[in-house]
């Protein structure tokens, strides 16, 4: 029973809900970690950038179109869906930039595992990623410079040096991480570290808006609505364009991932940094969308494995 026990608590999809009901239970208290946000999220990414092999990035001649391209399918398909979606649908500026926030966002290191469990292209999936971790150091402060002119407008310079804590930096001392004297022991407890570095975020989103889980029903459906078909429609039309086109398979699986999974808990951060409480909504609602598309993607693999 206790071998069970723990390892319920240790499943990533488990500590991710548990801090989304936590932070509707005893939101209140959110307020108090406020400002430990970006901290937690410069250790994650560290920890987490350590699953980015270097030993991926050669043949270096072979990597450039991963690496175009899953900035592309990160920043641009992605970002002109979700923008145009939220442009027409968002009631209140601080939700419209939430989403402008959530399109600047690099892809979520949920890509990489799930490209392997879903019969992706690996080597692919970590160049494109990595790729789009480098461009959002240009990506970033661009769609949040653009957009937010509505609102009187970001310092750029700003965003920059918030991409570079962020990005460059972690991924740098990630290498670091992967020294052979101390890689056993960080591949033991990365997991850990990201997993709950991202539950502390996002209870933390989920706490400082929780009125708004309780109280306004319509803004929820609609932020909602605009990641639904932001993820699993633009998931489910870029699959059947694959199919059309002849992609390979598991090239084709791990693009797919690449234009649908952001990361959750970098947004939220950028969003109540820049913007405020109320632009962290759609950064919150995104957390859960993007855990039940993984659980999708995984349910129907094992489903049409079943049906060979």
């Amino acid at each position: 029973m206790s071998y069970l026990f723990h390892k319920i608590l240790l499943n990533r999809n488990f500590i991710l809900v548990l801090a989304v009901v936590l932070g509707l239970l005893i939101g209140e208290h959110a307020i108090l970690f406020k400002s430990y946000t970006f901290y937690v999220l410069a250790v994650v990414m560290t920890f987490s950038t350590t699953g980015i092999s270097s030993k991926a990035m050669f043949p270096l001649k072979e990597m450039i179109k991963p690496m175009i391209v899953g900035s592309i399918l990160n920043y641009v398909v992605f970002g002109a869906v979700i923008i145009a979606l939220s442009y027409w649908l968002m009631p209140t500026p601080e939700l419209f930039l939430g989403f402008v926030v959530i399109a600047s966002t690099p892809p979520g290191v949920a890509v990489i595992p799930f490209s392997h469990i879903l019969g992706g292209d690996l080597k692919y999936a970590i160049v494109g990623t990595l790729g789009a971790f480098l461009s959002s150091l240009f990506f970033a402060p661009l769609i949040i410079g653009l957009f937010s002119n509505i609102d009187g407008g970001i310092n750029p310079l700003t965003l920059f040096i918030a991409m570079v804590q962020l990005v460059l930096i972690p991924l740098l001392i990630s290498r670091f991480l992967l020294w052979k004297p101390i890689k056993p022991t960080v591949e033991k407890v990365r997991g850990r570290i990201v997993d709950w570095g991202f539950a502390f975020i996002i209870f933390t989103a989920v706490g400082l808006n929780r009125q708004v889980f309780f109280s306004n029903f319509e803004i929820l459906l609609l932020v909602s609505l605009v990641l639904f078909l932001g993820i699993f429609g633009l998931g489910w039309i870029f699959t059947l364009l694959s199919r059309k086109l002849g992609v390979k398979t598991s090239i084709a699986t791990s693009q797919n991932l690449l234009v649908t999974i952001k990361s959750s808990g970098f947004s939220v951060v950028t969003a109540l940094t820049l913007f405020g409480e109320e632009a962290a909504i759609p950064s919150a609602v995104l957390a859960v969308v993007v855990l039940s598309y993984l659980l999708y993607l995984s349910f129907r693999k094992e489903f049409k494995d079943a049906k060979k």
